[in-house]
């Protein structure tokens, strides 16, 4: 029992959490009807929904990610129409039927026929909505149920945790309502501002649904200032791995990361070593713009199979090294049943563009699957946050592992085995791949790189050092600094600089950068027509000679003929602050980024 009541618990907290805001306007909207009329049966109905998607998310797997996204869908339907009736009774009055009924039954039940016993069930349809909306964003407490029942399969005990999980949080809200019921009361009867109080709630109910239609109760709102709610949840998870050993769970991640539950998978012992939990569910793949080397794959088309996602877009200095690792595991286990699957998802403006992915695609060797998210809803559906970012989901359609970051391979390839050899893979390739990329997917140097990633567009721009800063969105002469301090940069010559790039307007524009690391790279795009734009590099005020990066030659000449990252400086070692300079022969050119390595 003392599981049930930590998870009743859980959910008494789940207020103190910003996952409980996108609840708050349909819960408020209420405040104004008596409580065991109106507030109780639209807790009722909010548990119960919650509690019954969630049993279905243990029990479904994949496929029920997709009925609760639909769910979702017409949820904010049926919200953004109780929020209109409440905002504006006069237009729902000439609604046709029968939304009309409908919507006027949940704003305003028994307006028509004032003698009329109050519905029951009209707060209770509008709970089950609301519960629709809360049951994709909760916390480590949620993670540690749904992952139980993932692992020693879903029962009934299962659905009990869950609708105690449900009752927690409803009790915190039914406190909240009741408090929020005389408060209204009171305004109602001594300023008579109940139309306006009214109105107000409706204009809530339309924020949150379009807050929600955004992603940004799963998204934004999941990652505010949650930190001590969640530490009080993982404290609780910490009591419970040291009070019940016997537990097939024990401690959950903190809310920097997604919640990882440390287990054994289903009986079978892991082929290292390492305790795997349950992370979540594969989520839906739908939403990707276009798909490379592949049909549209789906969780159910993958099912069978462990699938290694990544995270990537080709800009980014980090994912290019990854690179390498992922060819060769890609080749190296297919037939054991390894699917590695990219996902694109684009930094820059230039990366949404399907004929630039497309080549980079090809230009980088890549010949596994790659969905490219150009509106980041395969990114949400896994909560990701970082480019490179590696999932690994097991053939039975659970993400097990993820990984944020280049380098922790080895680990990486472990997990792989391991997911393999659980799904019954008898030829299991042994060892572990050491490639040896070239060019910008070489292997980042051993010491870490004091300069850090710095961007040319004014959104992101800091460490400026061109006398009277940056004008934005306008042509402007810039003349560089006397010198330049370690990690600042300076323009010259006449740029236009953008909200995420700088653009040169005229010819012979210059840009320095005083760094420490062994590597320099420049983000760049050619002029708007496509023209090449002709350069030379400068380190210390000479050629590079022996220090060369990729896309330059010992002169530190160099052509710009597409939107890419150009590798420009390759040291053998990196110990000092140096001076880069670097001046454009032509027109037009982009600038987007400075990485280094």
């Amino acid at each position: 029992m003392i599981i049930v009541a930590i998870a009743y618990l859980g959910g008494v907290l789940t207020i103190l959490s910003p996952c409980i805001l996108p609840v708050l306007p349909f819960v408020f909207a209420r405040a104004d009807r008596p409580f065991r009329s109106h507030g109780l049966p639209m807790l009722l109905g909010m548990a119960f929904a919650f509690a019954g998607i969630a049993t279905l998310a243990a029990v479904g797997g994949g496929w029920v990610v997709a009925l609760n996204e639909w769910g979702r869908y017409a949820a904010m339907a049926l919200l953004a129409l109780f929020g209109l009736t409440l905002l504006l009774p006069a237009w729902a009055d000439r609604l046709s039927r029968p939304f009309v009924a409908l919507g006027m039954r949940l704003s305003q039940p028994g307006a028509e026929h004032p003698s009329a016993r109050p519905s029951f069930l009209s707060p209770l349809l509008l709970g089950i909505g609301t519960g629709l909306l809360w049951a994709p964003c909760a916390g480590p407490i949620l993670g540690l149920i749904l992952t139980t029942a993932a692992l020693n399969g879903a029962s009934a005990g299962t659905s009990l945790l869950l609708l105690a999980y449900a009752a927690g949080a409803c009790t915190s809200l039914a406190a909240a309502l009741l408090f929020g019921g005389r408060v209204f009361s009171a305004l109602k009867g001594s300023l008579r501002t109940g139309e306006w109080i009214r109105r107000a709630a409706g204009a809530a109910v339309l924020a949150g649904v379009g807050a929600i239609a955004l992603g940004l109760d799963t998204g934004l709102l999941s990652q505010l200032s949650s930190a001590g709610t969640t530490r009080l949840e993982t404290t609780l998870l910490e009591k419970i791995g040291h009070k019940s050993p016997s537990s097939p769970l024990s401690q959950s991640d903190t809310a920097a990361e997604a919640p990882v539950m440390l287990a054994t998978a289903a009986g079978r012992e892991p082929v290292a070593a390492r305790p795997l939990g349950t992370q979540g569910v594969f989520p839906s793949l739908a939403g990707a713009t276009e798909w490379i080397n592949s049909e549209p794959l789906t969780p159910e088309s993958l099912r069978g199979k462990v699938v290694l996602v990544d995270f990537w877009t080709y800009s980014c200095i980090n994912c290019l090294r990854t690179l390498p690792y992922l060819r060769a595991w890609a080749d190296k286990y297919k037939d054991a049943g390894l699917v590695v699957l990219g996902v694109h998802a684009p930094e820059f403006a230039f990366e949404k563009r399907l004929s630039n992915v497309r080549k980079a695609t090809r230009d980088l060797g890549i010949g596994f699957p790659v969905a490219v998210d150009n509106d980041f809803a395969i990114w949400r559906r896994f909560g990701n946050r970082a480019w490179p970012a590696f999932y690994f989901i097991d053939a039975q359609g659970r993400i097990r592992h993820h990984q944020f970051g280049e380098n922790q391979y080895q680990e990486a390839e472990q997990v792989i085995q391991q997911l393999l050899a659980e799904a019954g893979q008898s030829r299991i390739p042994s060892g572990l791949v050491a490639p040896q990329g070239e060019g910008v997917q070489a292997a980042a140097p051993a010491t870490g790189a004091l300069s850090e990633e710095t961007y040319l567009g004014y959104e992101r721009a800091h460490n400026f050092a061109s006398p009277g800063g940056v004008a934005r969105d306008r042509a402007n002469d810039y003349r560089g600094p006397a010198s330049l301090r370690a990690n600042q940069w300076a323009l010259a010559g006449d740029w236009t600089v953008e909200r995420e790039r700088a653009v040169l307007n005229r010819v012979d524009g210059r840009i320095a950068y005083r760094f420490h690391a062994r590597d320099l790279h420049l983000v760049l795009g050619p002029s708007a027509d496509g023209k090449p734009v002709r350069f030379r590099v400068l380190l210390d005020g000479k050629a590079p000679l022996a220090d060369h990066g990729f896309d330059t030659d010992a002169q530190g000449n160099g052509t710009i003929d597409g939107q890419r990252l150009y590798q420009l400086v390759r040291q053998a070692a990196g110990g000092k602050d140096r001076l880069f300079e670097i001046e454009f022969m032509d027109p037009g050119v982009q600038a987007y980024a400075f990485t280094f390595g």
